[in-house]
């Protein structure tokens, strides 16, 4: 691999290209074993001696950085000592204030679970890996290229369309293929809302206990978060604070406690939006997968207003890998929002988009979506019958039809001891969320089913059991 050495002026050349060798195989841009260029080669690069570069490379020999091999060539140590990161220097620039009360990025190369009780991911050994390997071959197509090699900031038409429909038919949603700006997922259609309603200062209400990322980052916009409360019925609209101009909420499936939003609560909510010329952020996260009734009319179809942005996502229902998601925004501000998008990221993978409207028009989302409700239908039959016999006396479950966890609430003889249990539980292999990571005031377990296959959930779930047996006897 080419290395970039600069040699400005005329002094000490072999110094100069010791220290940048050096500086490369500290910090890992040279990586162990990789081969660097003979003598005679670099040197014709740098237009200098090949003597000079000799130099350097006998130095860093010597000092354990490189390894020289008779016929082979000059490669880079695999001496752990010569491959030692270099500290980060100190000081540096910092960024604006709202930005250092943060917790740092979740990454992706967490330590995988024996048991991964963990909340928001489906099971990726449901995804038809070769029908979407097949459309995205199809999407690869001269007629995607646009002539100036980009495409509208909102998404591929034929896509927008594609899920307008499906949202009509599954979740009761009015919107036409115009109503829609495809995104990389929930979180960036939020970021998009942000930029174009959020001004520093701006109340903005959110779910108490919620979900954390969309607080932190209305936060980030310069958003006074304010967090409201929820009861059996959804977000206490009576809590609203004055002067708040956006509300984010969950109704469909409230995260994490999984309760709809009642029909008189919702009706309040947009009377309330109304009366304080406020928005109101619907947030449908998971809500396709469902296992009893029709669920209630959508904030969005009930809204007459011009109020309502719903925001939907097929990380759940897909795979989170493939970034794609949506939202539905009254015409007042699709201007904005479609200019923001192209400032963003301009209109995202149009490959991948192709592909997903291939896959909802010959009606393979759907039949996937049925597929995966009657697995994870089993899985969490399971954990309800678990919590129901096993802990009924430490745990109450929160009723819910949707979704892909459930929620149980600590009991009076478990308030104290659900967090220890969680805890314990990592150590024994069997990943499980406290209902506390969340907010409320109340304590308990947040239990995902969408990485635990049927055949492991009663294994991970009676050593759940013993965690909490152990707690009890202590």
């Amino acid at each position: 691999m080419p290395f970039h050495i600069s040699l400005d002026g005329h002094t000490d050349l072999a110094a100069r290209i010791y220290r940048q060798l050096r500086d490369g195989i500290l910090d890992g841009r040279l990586r162990a074993g990789e081969r660097l260029p003979p003598t005679r080669e670099l040197a014709r690069e740098l237009d200098v001696s090949r003597n000079t570069v000799a130099v350097a490379y006998e130095r860093l020999t010597a000092e354990g950085f490189l390894s020289g091999h008779v016929g082979r060539g000059t490669f880079v140590s695999t001496d752990p000592v010569a491959r030692t990161q270099r500290a980060a220097p100190a000081g540096g620039v910092r960024p604006a204030a709202r930005w250092r009360s943060l917790p740092a990025p979740l990454g992706g190369d967490r330590p995988v679970p024996a048991f991964d009780f963990r909340v928001g991911v489906p099971d990726p050994a449901l995804f038809p890996l070769r029908t979407w390997r097949r459309l995205v071959s199809q999407a690869l197509r001269p007629s995607l290229l646009t002539p100036s090699g980009y495409a509208d900031p909102a998404g591929l038409e034929a896509l927008r369309v594609a899920i307008a429909r499906h949202i009509g038919a599954a979740r009761s949603v009015r919107a036409g293929g115009e109503d829609l700006v495809v995104t990389q997922g929930a979180q960036q259609a939020l970021d998009l809302i942000g930029r174009v309603l959020i001004e520093p200062g701006t109340r903005v209400a959110v779910e108490d206990p919620g979900y954390p990322p969309a607080e932190r980052l209305f936060a980030a916009h310069g958003a006074r978060v304010t967090k409201v409360p929820v009861d059996a019925e959804g977000l206490d609209v009576a809590a609203l604070a004055k002067g708040t101009r956006l509300v984010y909420t969950t109704p469909s499936h409230q995260f994490p406690l999984g309760t709809p939003m009642s029909l008189a609560r919702r009706t309040a909510l947009l009377a309330w939006a109304e009366r304080n010329d406020a928005v109101i952020v619907e947030d449908d996260y998971d809500s396709e997968f469902r296992f009893s009734d029709r669920p209630l009319e959508p904030l969005q179809s009930l809204d007459r207003d011009g109020r309502v942005l719903y925001v939907g996502s097929f990380s759940k229902t897909l795979l989170p890998l493939l970034r794609l998601g949506f939202l539905v925004a009254p015409a007042s501000l699709r201007p904005a929002l479609r200019q923001a998008k192209q400032l963003m990221d301009w209109h995202g993978d149009l490959v991948t988009q192709s592909a997903l409207a291939s896959f909802i028009d010959e009606g393979l989302l759907a039949r996937h979506v049925r597929k995966a409700t009657r697995e994870y239908s089993v899985r969490r039959e399971r954990i309800l019958a678990f919590a129901r016999d096993e802990l009924r006396d430490l745990l109450e479950v929160v009723p819910s039809s949707a979704g892909l966890h459930l929620c149980a609430l600590a009991g009076p003889h478990a308030t104290d001891t659900v967090d220890g249990v969680v805890a314990e539980a990592a150590s024994a292999g069997v990943a499980v969320e406290s209902l506390s990571t969340y907010g409320g005031t109340r304590g308990g377990l947040v239990i995902g089913y969408g990485l635990v296959g049927s055949d492991r959930v009663d294994e991970g779930l009676a050593r759940l059991g013993e965690c909490f047996s152990a707690a009890r006897r202590s």
